[in-house]
């Protein structure tokens, strides 16, 4: 079966010119002009990509993901005309994976989309590897799980993949280029604000205070290490 692309796009001009451009790539379309119609659609019958307009009437696209975070690691792209990069962290740091801005180019959409696919098909982290320890913070590669003090964190399948990469390299500083290579795919199209989000989200759900982190720690203006 064909991908199922959910767009959530108030503007109908922009759905139906995003409809034609992702059917010529093969992929099934469904359309929402708002965040409530959006989680309905989903709740029917589950996207495997979802394209959030961070503009939306009544439920904000920060707001959606955020629902759909709750429920599901879906892929999340935001499609939003709002460049400014608080507005992109906080789209980011509201559950989205990635992010194009308006007017984006449809081939780099579809190349987004494309990485976003092979993640979500992607196996996890090998099955075969022994579980790491750093204090508190247990990963646990072959079960998908990670605890801290004994207690299951909830992480999307991206915040997994950036954890077990930086536990697999323990001590060692990972640039944002080789995160945004290993984890998300690709860096010709990347951007370091999703690996500094998706770090800060992280951060929230891994560390007693995420202000001044024990374990996942900044190496300014190399990058990040994930220590004991």
């Amino acid at each position: 079966m064909s991908p199922t692309i959910l767009v959530v796009e108030d503007d109908a001009r922009i759905r139906a010119a995003l409809r034609m451009a992702l059917e010529e790539e093969g992929h099934s379309v469904v359309e929402a002009a708002s965040g409530e119609d959006a989680l309905e659609a989903f709740r029917r019958e589950p996207a495997t990509v979802v394209l959030v307009d961070l503009m939306l009437p009544g439920m904000s696209g920060y707001d959606l993901c955020r629902e759909l975070r709750h429920t599901s690691d879906v892929p999340i792209i935001i499609v939003t005309a709002r460049s400014d990069t608080h507005d992109v962290v906080a789209g980011l740091e509201a559950g989205a994976d990635d992010y194009v801005t308006k007017p984006f180019v449809v081939k780099e959409l579809a190349a987004r989309i494309r990485s976003a696919l092979r993640r979500a098909r992607r196996p996890g982290p090998d099955s075969t590897t022994e579980h790491f320890e750093f204090g508190n913070l247990e990963i646990r590669p072959e079960a998908g799980e990670v605890r801290v003090a004994g207690e299951l964190a909830q992480l999307t399948k991206t915040e997994f993949r950036l954890l077990c990469e930086l536990a697999a390299h323990a001590g060692m500083v990972l640039s944002r280029e080789q995160l945004l290579e290993r984890v998300w795919g690709y860096d010709y199209f990347g951007d370091g604000r999703l690996v500094d989000a998706h770090v800060r989200r992280l951060r929230t759900k891994i560390e007693p205070n995420p202000a001044e982190p024990d374990h996942l720690v900044t190496v300014r203006g190399l990058g990040y290490k994930l220590q004991g």
